[in-house]
């Protein structure tokens, strides 16, 4: 095949391919987001800082033993976020309120993937290692990862960590929500299960919005009257409850409207109409002719 039959192959493969939007970005949102799935809540009133669900999550999944030892308070000390050692972490907030010994309290705070229903790293991945399972997790297939770091931009809570330090084959890493024991086992995530006082419940997200506001509407004046979770980046199956408002413990502000439905909506309109098409057609085609006529200048 010659230069410009090359050409004119890719021309129209790019073509076919800017016209069929939907199978070039296959969308990741539905009617019913949430469906049936799972989730997990977390009641920030009743956390102790035990810290028993990083070293449940830290078992289960095989990761290496942490320089400091789980039960070593010293570690809350400073903020940490999950990183590719740990999943999750918990962090130690000191939001302003007193005991009556007028002794400041604290509030745990635990971090790990937030599995939005609707999530961004999974649009934003271009091999499909990501993807939203029905019953809740965001499930990673190292197999398909090409190491392109798009999910770490797109989270909007920041949490996916990469191997930069493996230099053959290198992996993006975040909580597993316990894909196996969930999907295998039919038994509930290593952090839910250890948890000794009952701080984290797990069980059908429906019906865990159910609990958390009852737990508002019986108590108003132990928990704020909000969910994090229930409409955050669209919603997750990591939702809590708080007695203190959540931006003074280390919660993000992101919007109720899921990341994907903003950047799909523009990529769809963008390729329906062919705008990015035509223009890099058009860029190629006038390479074409510049050189053409040099090609034609120079022969005469």
């Amino acid at each position: 095949m010659d230069r410009r039959a090359f050409l004119r192959f890719v021309g129209l493969s790019g073509t076919t391919w800017a016209l069929s939007p939907s199978a070039a970005f296959p969308a990741v949102v539905s009617d019913d987001p949430a469906g049936g799935a799972y989730g997990c809540l977390v009641d920030l009133t009743v956390c102790v800082g035990c810290r028993k669900c990083e070293q449940a999550c830290n078992q289960v999944n095989g990761l290496p033993e942490p320089a400091i030892p789980f039960d070593d308070p010293r570690v809350l000390d400073e903020k940490r976020r999950p990183d590719v050692g740990a999943y999750t972490v918990v962090n130690r907030w000191y939001p302003g309120r007193v005991d009556e010994r007028n002794q400041l309290v604290p509030t745990f705070v635990k971090v790990q993937c937030m599995h939005c229903l609707e999530p961004a790293c999974v649009s934003a991945c271009i091999v499909g290692a990501l993807t939203k399972k029905d019953y809740g997790p965001v499930h990673y297939d190292a197999s398909k990862c090409i190491g392109c770091r798009y999910c770490l931009v797109a989270c909007p809570f920041q949490i996916p960590a990469y191997e930069y330090h493996e230099a053959l084959a290198p992996q993006v890493r975040k909580c597993t929500f316990c894909f196996d024991r969930i999907v295998k086992d039919g038994g509930k995530p290593g952090c839910a299960a250890a948890c000794p006082v009952e701080a984290i419940r797990f069980g059908p997200r429906a019906r865990l919005l159910e609990l958390a506001h009852e737990k508002i509407r019986r108590d108003p004046g132990r928990y704020v009257d909000a969910i994090y979770g229930e409409f955050e980046a669209g919603g997750t199956s990591w939702m809590y409850l708080s007695g203190v408002p959540f931006e003074k413990v280390g919660f993000q502000k992101v919007p109720a409207k899921p990341m994907p439905k903003l950047t799909e909506t523009i990529q769809h309109g963008i390729f329906s109409y062919m705008w990015a098409p035509a223009s890099l057609y058009a860029v190629l085609a006038g390479f074409m002719w510049v050189n053409h006529r040099k090609e034609r200048n120079g022969g005469e």
